[in-house]
């Protein structure tokens, strides 16, 4: 089949942000003087918002605890907006297929549940001549993947149906929004998670780098 538009994930997607996510969540820990965490485990961590983040790293009465966890989220974002683009950058190969996307016609968009400030600054910094319709990050009022309203949202301002677009991600939030939407699952191997999670959620095609997305997606723009 032909599809006509691409969305993508953010984190482990386009970009690896891995290190740069667990220092600022180990710096918040650390202010606390909680036990901070290798960088391996928040492969796990993230991948359903900053909040689910916090939740996740601080201490289980802790994350338990709705009132701190809302201190030490706040406390967090200041973190990590101070070292967001530390270490932050495209996984290799990415800009060129974005540029292939481009140069073919082929809208793009970007649906994530990191928080919206964070994904601006670093969609601004690091994609600054992309045109990507949308950069959808986790905004008031909005459910969080896998609920299908942002990437359907993103869909509508293409203008494409859902079954006309190829949506892309590392993890089993992704492939299960892609379906929840009707959208193509696309499962991306150098992000965050194994092949056999993005297997187990229902990917229909697995991509081992970036070229492969222009190579073996056909995009009939």
């Amino acid at each position: 089949m032909s599809y006509q538009a691409a969305i993508f994930d953010l984190d482990g997607t386009l970009i690896d942000s891995l290190e740069d996510l667990a220092d600022s969540a180990n710096a918040m820990l650390t202010h606390y003087g909680f036990p901070t965490h290798p960088v391996e485990p928040y492969r796990y961590f993230v991948g359903n918002g900053s909040r689910k983040l916090i939740e996740r790293c601080l201490p289980a009465d802790k994350g338990a605890d709705a009132a701190f966890v809302d201190e030490a989220l706040a406390y967090y974002k200041e973190c990590y907006a101070q070292r967001i683009l530390n270490k932050t950058q495209p996984y290799d190969g990415i800009m060129a297929m974005l540029q292939g996307l481009q140069q073919r016609g082929i809208p793009m968009g970007i649906c994530t549940n990191k928080h919206q400030s964070a994904a601006d600054a670093i969609v601004g910094k690091l994609f600054p001549d992309i045109p990507f319709v949308e950069n959808f990050g986790d905004r008031p009022g909005y459910p969080r993947k896998p609920d299908p309203q942002k990437p359907l949202q993103i869909a509508k301002e293409m203008g494409v149906a859902p079954a006309q677009v190829a949506y892309f991600g590392d993890t089993s939030v992704d492939m299960d929004t892609a379906h929840n939407a009707g959208f193509y699952a696309c499962g991306v191997l150098w992000g965050f998670r194994p092949r056999e999670e993005l297997v187990e959620h229902g990917a229909q095609i697995l991509l081992a780098q970036p070229a492969d997305i222009l190579q073996q997606i056909d995009f009939g723009a």
